[in-house]
């Protein structure tokens, strides 16, 4: 059975494995054996320090009995798929209150629910979608075109593909690509309900055509997104699509915070000027320690010949890709035609590049 050793170290990006937090050595013991019966590889951290880079984006967390209260009071982003775990062998149910501190969804206690946890753990092994997140270097930098473009690519090649437009503040995604009078639910509607409604159920109700569902907003008033729904909104993603595409505000949340730790890549839109780097720059300082995996992708012109990799260097921060201007969107966007919908310009190469890096460049048969 293999296991990486958390500590501090930062996961490797595409690698998210459920998250045992515990320094009770036979109660690894116990849940490495559950885990190794359905052949998943798990994630161990010995304390709340060690697993705070983890927490959010591992797809379940099992927190001991002996560091729960170390965790609670860590006052980690709410999340779903955090199990209470100990050892418990007496009658009726343990006296464990630090289960609603540590806002724990199950409380499992061995040796009677090994069964149950090893069939949890279990569900785990399936394929799940790969998640990316992008945000914006400063306003209008581009973020919300680039993830509708590789939402747009995806599912042009037949992945089932989930867009959530987390930005509040922003146009709206549903604007970029031309859907704002397609029904369905928004994000208003969605946070009275999400608690209420299975994760396939939850994405049969959002606005969609062929391959590409969508998560935006309403014209009424602006509203934050509370983390729990978020939380249902990743996990209907994670469940049910191949691609789950998170477009961010620059100003983070709780709900942006679990999205970026949630995701498997974030690309961080940067016009190629002077003080869009700048800015860019107090982004990336806020953003980078929720992020498993933070790079940036460079917005062309670049009126004072700012190159791809002076930008990525001045921000400390890997080169994604650079994306040449492409005189066509803006006109296309303002007729409503959705970005990369015919797979040509600079935009559509760098999705297709992008998505490739993830493991997603071998197209399903492309829709018609």
């Amino acid at each position: 059975m293999a296991v990486r050793i958390a500590h501090n170290a930062a996961p490797m990006p595409g690698q998210r494995r459920p998250l045992v937090v515990t320094a009770d050595l036979d109660l690894l013991d116990d849940l490495l054996r559950c885990a190794a019966q359905v052949n998943v590889m798990m994630d161990v951290a010995p304390d709340a320090v060690a697993a705070g880079k983890w927490f959010s984006g591992a797809p379940m967390v099992l927190v001991g009995i002996d560091v729960a209260e170390e965790c609670a009071r860590a006052s980690f982003p709410r999340r779903p798929g955090v199990v209470l775990v100990g050892r418990y062998e007496r009658p009726g149910p343990p006296d464990w209150p630090v289960a609603l501190d540590l806002r724990a969804e199950h409380v499992a206690t061995l040796p009677a629910a090994e069964p149950w946890l090893v069939d949890r753990i279990g569900r785990l092994a399936g394929a799940e979608a790969r998640m990316v997140a992008v945000l914006g270097g400063r306003g209008g930098a581009g973020a919300s075109v680039l993830a509708a473009g590789l939402a747009v690519t995806a599912a042009r090649s037949g992945m089932r593909t989930l867009l959530v437009d987390a930005d509040p503040l922003g146009g709206g995604v549903d604007l970029v690509l031309g859907w704002e009078e397609l029904d369905g639910l928004r994000w208003p509607a969605l946070t009275q309900t999400s608690g209420r409604v299975s994760p396939p159920a939850l994405v049969e109700v959002l606005p969609q055509r062929g391959e590409l569902v969508v998560l935006s907003w309403d014209r009424g008033g602006v509203l934050g997104i509370p983390a729990e729904a978020m939380a249902s909104a990743l996990d209907a993603g994670r469940r049910g699509q191949d691609l789950v595409v998170v477009d961010l505000p620059r100003r983070l949340d709780d709900a942006s915070v679990l999205a970026l730790g949630a995701a498997d890549r974030s690309y961080l839109v940067v016009p190629a000027e002077l003080r869009a780097c700048a800015a860019a720059a107090r982004v990336a300082a806020t953003a980078a320690p929720h992020c498993l995996s933070l790079s940036v992708v460079v917005r062309g012109p670049a009126p004072g010949g700012l190159r791809g990799p002076d930008v990525a260097s001045a921000l400390g921060l890997p080169l994604a890709g650079v994306l040449r201007p492409e005189p066509g969107l803006a006109r296309g966007l303002e007729r409503g035609q959705p970005p990369a919908r015919d797979g040509r310009g600079p935009l559509a190469v760098l999705c297709r590049q992008l998505l490739g890096e993830l493991g997603l460049g071998a197209a399903k048969a492309v829709a018609s």
